[in-house]
C-alpha cells in the first residue's frame, strides 16, 4: 500500500478552530431557543423527535468543513521509481593464470577453485561495469571479451579450469599483454587489469616488462596479486594411473619483484594473497579503489487524493441544506 503524504499539512492547524464552533453553536442555539416558566411539563408530553434530532445539520455542516480542510492539505500518494545511469565506468580485465601450480592446496579447497569463488562475488559487486576475463598459462586466450552482461562472465569463471588446451608454464607476458589487447580501445574512463599469478615467469614469447610497458602506453592500470602462502605448499608433481594428481611439499616461489614493478609503472598496486581469506580482503580492496560514478535518476508519480474529500464536503453540504428545507424548515 502506498503511503499518503499531504503538501500543505500546516491547513491541519484549521481544526482546531472546530471547538471554538460548537461552543458558538451551543451558545446561539440555547440564546436562540424561546423559555416558558410553568409548573409542569406533563401535559406537553415527550416532545417532537425532529427537535431532538436538529443539531445532526450542525454535524453534517462540521463534516464537511472537516473534509475541506483534509482537501486544502492535499493527500496524495507517490509512486517513486530509479533509473541509474553509469557516467564514467571502469573496464576490467581478470587475467588469471591457470597452470599446473593452481592446484597447489595451500589456499581451500586449492588456489584455483579459492580464486573462483573471490573472483565471482567481485564481479557480483560491480554491476555497472564492464567485465573481461583472460586465462593464461604458458600460453594465453580471451575466455569472455569485454562484456557488460555479468551473466556471462559469472559462467565463465564457473568453467575455469586445468586441463590440456594451453601449454603448462607460467607466462607472465602472455597473459598481461592478451588483457591489454582486450582494453585498448576501450573509452571507459578507467581502464584496469587484475593479474593473479603464482609463480615465476618462465613461459611465452614476450617478457612482463614489454607488456607493462605497453599497458602503460595505453593508460591501462595493473593490480598484480601473487597467490600462495609464504614457505611449503603442496603442489601437484603428477597424474597416477587413475588419473588423479599426486602432491608433495614443495617451495612456493613467486616473482613478488616483476609484480612489484608491473603495479608500479602503471599506476596500479601489488598484493600478496596468502590465505582465502586475505585474497577476499585484496579483491575488496580493488572494488573500494576502483570507483564507478553512476548517475541516479529519481521519478515521482503523484496522485492526488483531495478530489474525494472535496466530492464528500459537497454531498454534506448538499445533505444539510436538504435536510433544512425540507424536515427541519419549521425549526429555522
Amino acid at each position: 500500500m502506498k503511503e499518503v503524504t499531504f503538501l500543505n499539512p500546516q491547513f491541519f492547524w484549521l481544526f482546531l478552530l472546530l471547538p471554538f464552533a460548537i461552543v458558538w453553536y451551543l451558545w446561539k442555539r440555547k440564546q436562540q431557543s424561546a423559555t416558558l416558566k410553568i409548573s409542569s411539563l406533563q401535559a406537553f408530553g415527550k416532545g417532537s423527535v425532529l427537535a431532538k434530532l436538529q443539531p445532526i445539520l450542525f454535524v453534517l455542516r462540521l463534516l464537511a468543513l472537516s473534509a475541506i480542510i483534509v482537501a486544502m492539505a492535499r493527500p496524495r500518494t507517490v509512486d517513486v521509481s530509479n533509473k541509474t545511469k553509469t557516467t564514467k565506468g571502469v573496464d576490467i580485465v581478470i587475467a588469471v593464470d591457470v597452470s599446473g601450480s593452481m592446484l597447489a592446496k595451500d589456499l581451500k579447497p586449492n588456489r584455483m577453485e579459492a580464486l573462483k569463488r573471490v573472483a565471482a562475488d567481485f564481479v557480483e559487486k560491480r554491476p555497472n561495469d564492464r567485465i573481461g576475463l583472460v586465462v593464461y598459462a604458458a600460453e594465453a586466450y580471451t575466455k569472455t571479451p569485454v562484456t557488460s552482461d555479468k551473466a556471462i562472465v559469472l559462467d565463465a569463471i564457473s568453467s575455469i579450469k586445468y586441463d590440456n588446451t594451453l601449454q603448462d608454464g607460467t607466462g607472465i607476458g602472455m597473459g598481461l599483454t592478451t588483457a591489454v589487447n582486450r582494453l585498448k580501445d576501450s573509452k571507459a574512463k578507467s581502464k584496469v587489469i587484475i593479474l593473479l599469478t603464482d609463480g615465476v615467469n618462465n613461459a611465452g614469447f614476450i617478457e612482463p616488462e614489454t607488456a607493462s610497458d605497453i599497458a602503460q602506453q595505453y593508460g591501462i592500470k595493473v593490480y598484480t596479486i601473487g597467490i600462495g602462502t609464504n614457505g611449503m605448499a603442496e603442489f601437484p608433481y603428477a597424474i597416477a594411473p587413475n588419473g588423479q594428481f599426486l602432491f608433495r611439499m614443495m617451495q612456493v616461489e613467486i616473482d613478488e619483484k616483476l609484480m612489484q614493478s608491473i603495479a608500479r609503472k602503471t599506476g596500479g598496486k601489488y598484493f600478496r594473497a596468502t590465505s582465502n581469506n586475505k585474497l577476499k580482503q585484496i579483491y575488496d580492496e580493488i572494488n573500494k579503489l576502483e570507483t564507478t560514478e553512476i548517475q541516479e535518476l529519481r521519478f515521482y508519480d503523484y496522485d492526488e487524493k483531495y478530489r474525494p474529500w472535496i466530492c464528500a464536503a459537497g454531498l454534506l453540504l448538499l445533505i444539510e441544506f436538504g435536510l433544512r428545507q425540507t424536515l427541519f424548515r419549521s425549526f429555522i
